[in-house]
């Protein structure tokens, strides 16, 4: 993934333009293809990524609750 950072909505933004760039594409160039399908997995692993960091964080406030 690229080294700038960008938040979970942005790349679910982003994430949403290349399906839907796949989608309304009617050239078949497998070179554009295949990159957008790398970047779109990236994307798609740092959002787990994001959303696992967050549920561990709401896990640990909800564990402060019961204390």
């Amino acid at each position: 993934m690229s080294k700038q950072k960008i938040s979970y909505s942005e790349a679910v933004a982003e994430l949403e333009k290349i399906l839907s760039e796949l989608e309304n594409n009617t050239e078949v160039n497998m070179e554009v293809i295949t990159q957008k399908v790398k970047r779109a997995a990236e994307l798609m692993e740092f959002c787990k990524k994001q959303l696992h960091e967050l549920d561990a964080e709401l896990e640990k406030v909800l564990e402060n609750l019961d204390d």
